[in-house]
């Protein structure tokens, strides 16, 4: 399939699809006139990329791990494939997703505790 076919599917636009394949996140065949070329698994790539693009990697990351990627919920990395540095970078993310956890929960239970004490002020409030 063309780039257009592949946009259309995917819902990303062809400029997207071009800069995640300059950030060798895609590797599409060429036609003999210079055309891209996609395959069904591009577009589950492209799918795995938008994903975890929103869940807030960096291409960098992501580069480091598609290729390890069977599905949205598989993980096959063969052993000795992560690096250090590409563990650090993954564990830095980790941590900074685990710290927005911890402060929505905050928030959560915060706003909780409002609704509550409004609650209860309209249950004692005297009405005419």
């Amino acid at each position: 399939m063309k780039i257009g076919e592949l946009s259309r599917r995917t819902g990303v636009p062809t400029r997207l699809l071009r800069y995640y394949e300059e950030q060798e996140l895609l590797h599409p065949a060429r036609s003999g006139n210079g055309y891209r070329e996609y395959g069904e698994a591009d577009v589950r790539d492209v799918q795995q990329i938008r994903g975890l693009l929103d869940s807030g990697l960096t291409t960098e990351m992501i580069r480091a791990i598609l290729p390890y990627l069977s599905g949205p919920d598989e993980i096959l990395p063969p052993a000795g494939s992560l690096t250090p540095e590409t563990a650090a970078l993954l564990q830095a993310h980790i941590d900074r997703i685990q710290a927005r956890v911890e402060c929505l929960a905050r928030n959560r239970d915060r706003l909780r505790t409002y609704l509550a004490a409004a609650d209860g002020a309209d249950e004692g409030a005297v009405t005419a």
